[in-house]
């Protein structure tokens, strides 16, 4: 397994291109902006795309996906619970003053349990809202791509539409119960682990 992270956007929301280095096949998780910068490093690779997968459907987690998906092809993912702000995408953006091509419906809503294959490699679904109501996190190879769930020392906002600090407190505590040494891949700043992030778990039950 590879994973490329190219960061995009006003707010640098990084974007993950995982893929199987035997087969080629990849999945872009969160192409947020810049999607010719993506592009590039998926032809650059000769990869092929299998799955556009949104953690969650603000508008600096899928201002590429329209980009992308006219590109490749590639099947759009999405947790049904966030299909109403998905749909508001554009206007989103332009609300904080940022021009972003409204995305095509998706072409599969996932839910919990739901599992995606990439050539050889396996992820499951795991539903985490408190960010947005249908916030995912895909676990599997010894990582998880936390969307705006989790942070290296932080968790994500939930004074946006439809969030929630309760729920997002028993997602947090769902990540962290991962296994000792699993990887987190946030949707903005640097990657982290399940044991660094531990060390917040006091911080975050006392909210």
């Amino acid at each position: 397994m590879k994973i490329e992270q190219i960061v995009t956007g006003p707010l640098q929301s990084n974007c993950y291109i995982v893929y199987d280095e035997a087969s080629l096949d990849a999945m872009v998780v969160d192409p947020g902006d810049e999607p010719e910068k993506i592009m590039k490093v998926i032809d650059g690779k000769g990869l092929k795309v299998n799955y556009i997968v949104c953690t969650h459907a603000h508008f600096d987690h899928i201002g590429a996906v329209a980009g992308i998906r006219e590109r490749t092809g590639a099947k759009i993912v999405l947790h049904r619970d966030d299909l109403e702000i998905y749909n508001s995408g554009k206007d989103q953006g332009a609300f904080w003053g940022c021009d972003i091509v409204q995305p095509p419906e998706p072409d599969l809503l996932v839910s919990e349990g739901d599992r995606l294959s990439v050539g050889g490699l396996r992820f499951e679904v795991l539903h985490t809202p408190g960010h947005s109501p249908g916030g995912i996190c895909l676990y599997g190879e010894g990582m998880v791509l936390t969307g705006d769930t989790v942070f290296a020392g932080a968790i994500g906002r939930t004074d946006l539409y439809g969030g929630s600090i309760e729920e997002l407190k028993k997602s947090f505590k769902r990540i962290i119960s991962l296994p000792p040494g699993t990887g987190i891949l946030p949707g903005h700043g640097d990657r982290t682990t399940v044991d660094e992030e531990k060390e917040l778990a006091p911080f975050i039950q006392g909210l």
